[in-house]
C-alpha cells in the first residue's frame, strides 16, 4: 500500500467545483484534467453484434465511430476530448483483439491531433471477467490471468489511462443486497471488496509503471452502488439502503488511489465527489446526459464538482441526425461549454449551486452526493484507518445525513423507509469487529465466495 489518507485534500466542500482539482492529471495529446476546464468523456459501443463477427467488421465499426465523434468535436471547437473504450467481455477474453482496438483509437486521436490540433486522450477500461465462474477465482486461474494480460497489452497499445469496474465482493453483495442484509453488505463492501481492490490495483499500478505514458486512472463501485440504485428504483429494495450503500462504496474505490491511481475516476462512480474530497484528484461523472444508458435521479447534481462529463455509453445505432455516439458527443460538448463559460465569467459557483439545488431535495441519492454531504462522508472515512471501520463509518454518516435532511425538510422519508433506516443504523452500530461479522455472514452466505481468494 502506497498511501493511507488520513486528511482531506480540501478545507471545505465549498472549495470543490467542476473543472478544478488540486492534483491535475496530464495525459494523451495535451489534455490536462482538473486545471480549469471540463472535458467531454465520450463512450461508445457496438450495436447488437454476434460474438463471432469478423474482427475486421468490428474494427471498421470502431473506425466509423471514432471518425464521426472526433469530426464532431472539431466542428464544435471543443478544447479537448477524452475517449473511453470500455471493453466488452470477449475483448478482454481475447486480449490481443482488445489491444488492437485500443491501438486503432489511439492512432485516430493522434491523427486528429496532428491535422486539427485537437487535444485528446484515451481511457481503456478493461472488463472484469473474473465472475465468469461462481464462486469466482479472484487472484488466480484463467480469467484473472487473462484480465491482467489485457491490462498489459492495452498499455503497450497506447492507452493513456487504464480503468476497470471491478467486481471483488460482488459475489456476496448481489445476494445480500436483494435480502437487505446489512451485516452481509458491510462484509461485502468493507471486507471483501477493499481486499480485492488493493490486490488488483497494486497490479494495475505495476503494469502502468512499465509503460510511462499510461496512467492508472480509477475504478467504480458500479457493481455495488449502481446495482443498488437500480434495484431501489424498481422497488426491489428500500431506497435508504441503496443510499447508504452508495456512501459505503466509496471506501473500496479509494483503495485504488491508496495503491497509486491518480485519476480520473470512472464516470459511473457516483462516489467520485467523496474521492475528490479525499485525494484532490480529477473525477469523471455522468448525469442527465447519460439517460441513453440508464435512468437516475442524479441528473444535474452529478455535474457539481466533475472534471470529465460523460453520457455513460451508447450503441452505434442510427438516429434522425446521425449515429448515436456522434449525437451524444455533441450533447456533452454543449454541457461542457456551459460549465467552462461559467468558469470564464466568474459564475462557476453560481452554476454549481444551481446544479445542486435543482436535484438535492428530489431524491435521497441526489442528496447524498452533494459536495457538502460527500465532504461529510469523506471526513468520516479519513477518521478511520481500517477499511472495514471506514466503510462502517461512511454508512453511519449517511444515516445521519438522511435523518437530518428529513428533519429539516430537505428530503422526505416515507413511513415505509424510516424503519429500514433504523434497522440499517442499528446493524452498523452493532458491527464493530470485522472478523466476527464475517464469520456470522459466512454461516448463511459462505458458499458464495472463496475467502482465500481475498487473502482471508
Amino acid at each position: 500500500m502506497n498511501n493511507t489518507y488520513n486528511t482531506l485534500a480540501y478545507d471545505s466542500h465549498d472549495q470543490m467545483i467542476f473543472g478544478k482539482a488540486i492534483h491535475p492529471v496530464s495525459c494523451g495529446h495535451n489534455v490536462v484534467l482538473g486545471s480549469g476546464l471540463v472535458f467531454p468523456e465520450v463512450n461508445f459501443t457496438l450495436p447488437p453484434t454476434h460474438i463471432d463477427t469478423d474482427e475486421k467488421v468490428i474494427l471498421a465499426q470502431y473506425t466509423e465511430m471514432i471518425d464521426s465523434i472526433l469530426s464532431r468535436m472539431v466542428t464544435l471547437g471543443v478544447p479537448g476530448v477524452v475517449l473511453e473504450f470500455e471493453q466488452l467481455p470477449h475483448m478482454t477474453q481475447r486480449p490481443e483483439f482488445g489491444a488492437d482496438i485500443t491501438f486503432l483509437i489511439k492512432e485516430k486521436l493522434s491523427e486528429f491531433h496532428v491535422e486539427h490540433a485537437l487535444a485528446g486522450a484515451l481511457r481503456t477500461t478493461i472488463c472484469d471477467i473474473r465472475e465468469e465462474v461462481r464462486p469466482p477465482l479472484m487472484r488466480q486461474g484463467e480469467f484473472s490471468n487473462t484480465m491482467l494480460k489485457s491490462f498489459e497489452l492495452n498499455a503497450a497499445a497506447g492507452a493513456d489511462l487504464l480503468s476497470i469496474e471491478s467486481i471483488g465482493g460482488k459475489d456476496l453483495s448481489d445476494q445480500v443486497l436483494l435480502e437487505a442484509n446489512a451485516p452481509g453488505i458491510l462484509s461485502a463492501l468493507g471486507t471483501l471488496a477493499p481486499r480485492d481492490m488493493h490486490w488488483l490495483w497494486s497490479n494495475i499500478v505495476r503494469i502502468c509503471a512499465a509503460h510511462p505514458n499510461t496512467l492508472p486512472a480509477g475504478d467504480s463501485a458500479c457493481a455495488f452502488a449502481n446495482t443498488a440504485m437500480v434495484l431501489a428504483d424498481k422497488k426491489y429494495i428500500p431506497e435508504v439502503l441503496a443510499t447508504v450503500v452508495r456512501a459505503m462504496s466509496a471506501v473500496r474505490s479509494l483503495a485504488a488511489y491508496e495503491e497509486g491511481a491518480v485519476g480520473p475516476s470512472k464516470d459511473c462512480a457516483y462516489e467520485g465527489p467523496v474521492i475528490k474530497a479525499i485525494t484532490g484528484t480529477p473525477i469523471s461523472m455522468e448525469g442527465k446526459s447519460s439517460a441513453c444508458a440508464h435512468f437516475s435521479h442524479l441528473g444535474n447534481v452529478a455535474s457539481a464538482v466533475t472534471d470529465l462529463w460523460s453520457y455513460e455509453s451508447v450503441q452505434n445505432v442510427r438516429l434522425l441526425s446521425g449515429y448515436a455516439p456522434e449525437v451524444f458527443s455533441e450533447i456533452l460538448a454543449y454541457d461542457c461549454r456551459l460549465m467552462n463559460k461559467a468558469s470564464d465569467t466568474g459564475t462557476a459557483e453560481m452554476l454549481r449551486d444551481l446544479f445542486i439545488e435543482s436535484d438535492a431535495s428530489m431524491n435521497m441519492q441526489a442528496c447524498i452526493i452533494t459536495p457538502e454531504n460527500s465532504f461529510r462522508i469523506a471526513e468520516s472515512i479519513v477518521s478511520e484507518t481500517d477499511d472495514f471501520l471506514r466503510t462502517r463509518a461512511a454508512g453511519l454518516t449517511a444515516c445521519e445525513i438522511l435523518r437530518e435532511a428529513d428533519k429539516d425538510g430537505e428530503i422526505t422519508l416515507s413511513e415505509q423507509e424510516k424503519p429500514w433506516l433504523d434497522m440499517i443504523e442499528q446493524h452498523l452500530n452493532d458491527s464493530v469487529d470485522e472478523m466476527s461479522v464475517l464469520e456470522t455472514v459466512k454461516v448463511q452466505y459462505g458458499h458464495l465466495f472463496l475467502p482465500e481468494e481475498y487473502g482471508l
